[in-house]
C-alpha cells in the first residue's frame, strides 16, 4: 500500500532523511519508532505529500505522491485519514459536527440526516454510542477524544490511516485504550495503518512490522521480534531500558 524508496531530505545544511526505504503491506499496521529529531514527522509529511524529497519516491496504492500537484495531489490525499497527536478536535464543535466536518467540506449537498446517520455508523465502529453526539471535546475523556478523532479520520472511508504520536502525554490506562483502538481499526475496517511514535511499549503492542529511525536512516526494520533482536548499537540502547523492565 505504501512504498518509500531511497528518500532523502535536507533543510539547508541539516540532512533529516538519509536514504529511507520501507514497505507497508495492505491491511497491516506499520510503526515508525524513534526519538525526538530522528526524522519521523518529516517522513510522514512526505507520505502525505506535504513535503517533496530531494531524492527518492513515495508511492501509495501505486501512485507516486512526489510527482503530483494541485487537484491530483488533493485527490491523492483523500486516501488518508489522519489522527493527530492531541486529537485536534474543534473545541467549539460538538462530536457530531467534528466527525461530520470532512464530509460537509467535501459535499455541501449532503442532508443533515445523512450526515448524522454516517457519523453514528462510524462512532459505532470505534465503540462510541449515539449519546456523545451533542457533547463538546472538553466533556470527553482523553480516550474518548482519540476515538472521536479516529471516527473523523475514517468518515470518508480512506484505505490508509496515519497516527501521529497517538499516545503522547497519556496515562497508562488511556494509552492501553488507544492501543486497542488502533488494533480494532485494522481488524474491523481492514485499513492500512502507519503510526509515528516514540512509545516503545505501545509500538510493540500494535505493530505488525516496525522500523526504528535514527539520525534520518532506518537502523532496524522487521517484525517486533526481529527488531528486538537487532544488533544495531542505537537500537539496542533505545530498547534496552524498556525491555529490562519486562
Amino acid at each position: 500500500m505504501i512504498e518509500v524508496t531511497d528518500l532523502h531530505k535536507s533543510f539547508g545544511a541539516n540532512q533529516v532523511l538519509r536514504g529511507v526505504s520501507l514497505r507497508v503491506e495492505k491491511g497491516t499496521t506499520f510503526v515508525i519508532l524513534g526519538g525526538s529529531g530522528s526524522g519521523k514527522t518529516v517522513l510522514m509529511k512526505h507520505v502525505i505529500g506535504l513535503l517533496r524529497p530531494d531524492k527518492g519516491s513515495v508511492r501509495v496504492a501505486g501512485v507516486d505522491i512526489t510527482g503530483l500537484e494541485g487537484k491530483e495531489l488533493t485527490e491523492a490525499r483523500r486516501m488518508f485519514g489522519m489522527v493527530f497527536q492531541k486529537s485536534a478536535l474543534f473545541d467549539s464543535m460538538t462530536v457530531l459536527e467534528n466527525v461530520a466536518f470532512p464530509l460537509r467540506e467535501k459535499d455541501r449537498s449532503l442532508s443533515t440526516r445523512d450526515l448524522r446517520e454516517r457519523v453514528i455508523a462510524k462512532l459505532k465502529v470505534v465503540d462510541l454510542a449515539e449519546n456523545v453526539l451533542p457533547l463538546y471535546p472538553s466533556e470527553l475523556s482523553g480516550g474518548m477524544q482519540k476515538r472521536v478523532a479516529l471516527a473523523r479520520a475514517i468518515i470518508h472511508e480512506p484505505p490508509v490511516v496515519l497516527y501521529d504520536e497517538p499516545t503522547t502525554g497519556l496515562d497508562p490506562i488511556t494509552t492501553d485504550y488507544v492501543d486497542e483502538m488502533i488494533v480494532q481499526a485494522k481488524e474491523r475496517l481492514g485499513v492500512t495503518s502507519m503510526v509515528i511514535s516514540h512509545d516503545i511499549a505501545s509500538s510493540f503492542k500494535v505493530a505488525d512490522r516496525l522500523a526504528v529511525l535514527y539520525d534520518g536512516a532506518i537502523a532496524a526494520q522487521g517484525t517486533p521480534e526481529e527488531v528486538r533482536r537487532s544488533e544495531h548499537p542505537h537500537v539496542k540502547k533505545f530498547l534496552s531500558l524498556w525491555f529490562e523492565k519486562q
